[in-house]
């Protein structure tokens, strides 16, 4: 089972970027990035398609943080999904489940299941942010006692 955890803001991205975290999916970090370096900087659409037609067991979780973090750009800032593009992709390894499998002679075996977290970030290439228009004027720099001098 996945889990998907949507943030409404990272301190990591910028303000044109929406991002959806998926964490604790039970596939090893390095399979995963196999597939996330096929995807990395393409455009939304472009990277829907690559994910449908790759052959690999690791592309459906991708596919589906694809799909949650185009959600969150569509309804928490508006962007339209054809302007889209894959701007930053992080895989990092999580914690590794060991489970125990019997064996002869009352030995067991140990067995680690690895699991990943795919961060995925899209950015809208038509997005301009409003604080270009709002700047305000730097202050004179006056020196040391510029706050005595009024006038």
């Amino acid at each position: 089972m996945i889990k998907i955890k949507k943030h409404r803001r990272n301190p990591y991205t910028t303000s044109d970027e929406v991002y959806a975290l998926g964490q604790h999916i039970c596939m090893s970090a390095h399979k995963a990035r196999r597939i996330i370096d096929q995807i990395r900087g393409r455009s939304y659409e472009e990277t829907l398609m690559i994910l449908e037609l790759m052959p690999y067991r690791a592309c459906y979780p991708i596919l589906k943080l694809v799909y949650s973090a185009a959600a969150n750009a569509r309804h928490n800032r508006g962007f339209n999904e054809a302007s889209l593009i894959i701007s930053q992709v992080a895989v990092n390894e999580g914690t590794t489940l060991k489970r125990l499998n019997p064996r002869a002679r009352g030995r067991s075996y140990l067995i680690k299941r690895p699991t990943c977290h795919i961060t995925i970030a899209l950015k809208d290439l038509e997005f301009e942010p409003l604080d270009r228009y709002m700047l305000r004027p730097k202050p004179k720099n006056t020196g040391w006692l510029g706050w005595l001098k009024k006038g």
